[in-house]
């Protein structure tokens, strides 16, 4: 594993919907980053900002409306079958919901074993000792292959989601806001044996949040959405020590502190009026109506995504 070499390239990549009457939802607006390998991106922002639809975008579950997306120097969404056949096995995605996304009708040993089955990679009895090894990797029990998801809690459910992630040896996994939907207490397991199996399997990770004292704890950098666009990015301890971009400044000051004293002398910076329409954003920057700092140039000119100080961009006029 080279931790120097960029896994995967993200350049101007764009994916719009067509939501019927002539209305077009730019979901994902013109972003650009990378991720080199055996990193984690932390990828933050409100709900409805574009997260989840970079991440599917990015390993082809969506097909991107303009741009490019380089794994291992490939563009993905210029692959033929085969290749594309191939970088599924790359690829692979944790998805939010535990209870949506695993089949109530199929065994969880013919969830996990499902991918190994479609790659052809192993059959018969190194089939179930893979499927055996993996959920106790994830801390269940290879008893539990026989049983059906209904059977298990959601921190359970997700475990199974990422030994089905993990059943064809993939490089790269998109976590698309995997402990969202758990308790607080089972949150932390599961970040935490993501980080262990990263450690073991040299796994890359884009990690998509929106608790960003998690992103905090899990990510090398993390990079801030803000509707289509990435307004900042930078390395994780940076980023939370010296948030440049007006809107990381709001989302970070939302953060709870466990200590009274500090909570109760630090200020909020609260956020008005609402977030414009992906169907229809304004000129210039899309964060002006928010912000308190705007000025006549951010109603007139989109910022771009520029390098303030070494590896920490922003997407700011006032900066």
């Amino acid at each position: 594993m080279d931790k120097n070499k960029k896994l995967i390239e993200v350049k101007n990549l764009k994916k719009y919907f067509n939501i019927g009457n002539g209305n077009i939802l730019k979901a994902v607006d013109n972003i650009s980053f990378h991720i080199f390998e055996g990193e984690t991106l932390g990828l933050v922002g409100e709900s409805g900002c574009g997260k989840s639809t970079a991440g599917r975008t990015m390993i082809r579950l969506y097909d991107a409306t303009d741009g490019e997306v380089y794994f291992d120097g490939k563009d993905v969404h210029k692959m033929n079958k085969v290749q594309q056949k191939e970088f599924t096995k790359s690829a692979q995605m944790i998805f939010q919901d535990p209870y949506a996304s695993l089949n109530p009708r199929m065994t969880v040993g013919d969830i996990i074993g499902e991918g190994i089955d479609i790659h052809n990679i192993m059959s018969g009895n190194d089939r179930m000792n893979r499927i055996y090894h993996l959920l106790e990797t994830v801390g269940l029990n290879k008893e539990h292959a026989s049983r059906f998801p209904h059977e298990f809690s959601g921190g359970q459910r997700q475990r199974i989601g990422v030994a089905r992630a993990l059943a064809i040896e993939p490089k790269f996994i998109v976590c698309d806001e995997p402990i969202s939907a758990l308790d607080v207490s089972i949150q932390a397991q599961v970040v935490n044996l993501l980080i262990n199996l990263q450690r073991d399997m040299g796994l890359t990770y884009l990690f998509i949040a929106h608790d960003l004292s998690m992103v905090k704890h899990i990510s090398d950098r993390v990079a801030v959405m803000y509707l289509g666009t990435i307004v900042e990015l930078a390395p994780s301890a940076e980023l939370y020590k010296n948030p440049l971009h007006p809107y990381t400044q709001a989302l970070l000051s939302a953060i709870p502190i466990p200590d009274p004293e500090v909570e109760k002398s630090r200020k909020r910076i609260l956020l008005e009026g609402d977030v414009p329409s992906p169907i229809n954003p304004p000129p210039g920057c899309r964060f002006k109506g928010r912000c308190r700092y705007a000025k006549d140039v951010c109603h007139q000119e989109m910022p771009e995504l520029r390098e303030v100080s070494p590896g920490h961009f922003a997407a700011c006029h006032i900066i």
